[in-house]
């Protein structure tokens, strides 16, 4: 018989399992970002930040006893990979909106961290086994990474949406 408190646990399990995918998706999408950008690119230092939160996730995973399910993590990975061959008009290039929806893209995936790391922080009151003050860091940081890529975004609508001649 499965208790009420056994089926949140494997709610828990599919919840941070279904994070820790789309955590797999956003740090192959940074990399692949900050591999294209300047040199001197905020991108970068993101994909260090996001390599640690992923890590961090991974950690609360154990610590919670959630087993990591391997199949969901190699399909997102997969499926970042695939979603590189969209059709978009630029079969041998990059179309200029690609590092635009890219970076839209990677803040989504930054708020929806964000949304993880708060809803951890919502059951640290109740599982002594979650460090709310961690948890909080990790949201200060999530919260950081969505406006240094807000500011990335704007920028990077502005040339990809105007002319050069304007």
């Amino acid at each position: 018989m499965v208790t009420a408190q056994h089926l949140r646990g494997d709610l828990l399990g599919v919840y941070l399992n279904d994070h820790l995918a789309g955590s797999t998706v956003g740090l192959e999408l940074a990399r692949r970002m900050a591999a294209s950008a300047e040199p001197d690119s905020v991108l970068r230092g993101l994909v260090a930040e996001i390599a640690e939160d992923r890590s961090a996730l991974l950690a609360i995973m154990a610590t919670l006893g959630i087993r990591v399910r391997g199949y969901k993590v190699f399909a997102a990975w997969a499926g970042e990979k695939a979603g590189r061959l969209k059709l978009n008009g630029h079969l041998l290039r990059r179309s200029p909106l690609s590092s635009l929806e890219e970076t839209e893209m990677l803040r989504l995936g930054v708020e929806g961290k964000a949304c993880g790391w708060r809803t951890l922080r919502a059951l640290a009151s109740r599982d002594s086994r979650l460090d709310s003050g961690h948890l909080d860091q990790l949201l200060a940081r999530a919260d950081r990474q969505s406006s240094v890529l807000e500011t990335l975004r704007t920028s990077v609508a502005e040339q990809a949406l105007t002319s050069s001649t304007d």
